[in-house]
Parts: structure tokens; sequence; C-alpha cells
């Protein structure tokens, strides 16, 4: 429980901050990432295979190298009218 309301505090942080630097040009938004293979989260285990491969669209977990391209879509100018907003990069996990 306390995981799943860190995740929720995040986002509405995230909304929070948005709306308070907006009028002085600063963007806040985030990345809600799905399963990546780290040394802190070994999702290649076979005991985690079901519920976080099997059960994913995408059937696989993310390398951290694939979430670098939308961070710098965040970071650039490409995304200069979005604020306030969590890109969800989960291979659509979140789907269902």
């Amino acid at each position: 429980p306390a995981y799943n309301a860190s995740k929720a505090a995040v986002h509405q942080l995230t909304k929070s901050l948005a709306a308070e630097w907006a009028p002085h040009g600063v963007r806040v938004n985030a990345l809600a990432p799905g399963y990546v293979k780290t040394e802190m989260a070994p999702v290649d285990e076979p005991r985690f295979r079901r519920h976080w491969i099997e059960d994913a669209p995408m059937q696989r977990y993310a390398l951290p190298e694939e979430l670098g391209p939308s961070l710098v879509y965040l970071a650039s100018d490409a995304s200069g009218f979005m604020t306030g907003s969590v890109l969800v990069v989960d291979g659509g996990y979140t789907l269902w």
C-alpha cells in the first residue's frame, strides 16, 4: 500500500508543482516507467516472470537505456507546451 500511495503522490505533486511554476515559465512533468531491469529490480528472475513479463502486453521488461529518449523529449523544446503530465512508458502494462 505504501508503494502505491507514493506513486500516486508523485502524480499529484507533478500537477501541483506544474500549476505553481507555470507562470514562471517552468514546466514540471514526470516519467512513469514500467518494470526496468536493474540490479535493484531483477525482473528476469523466474519468480517474477509471470507478474512482470507474461502479464504485460509487450511481454518483456524495459532496459534503462530505453527510458532515455522519453526523458530527452520531456526536457526538450518538443514538449514545450506540456506541463503537469505523467508520461507512462511501461510497455502497455497499465492498459489493463
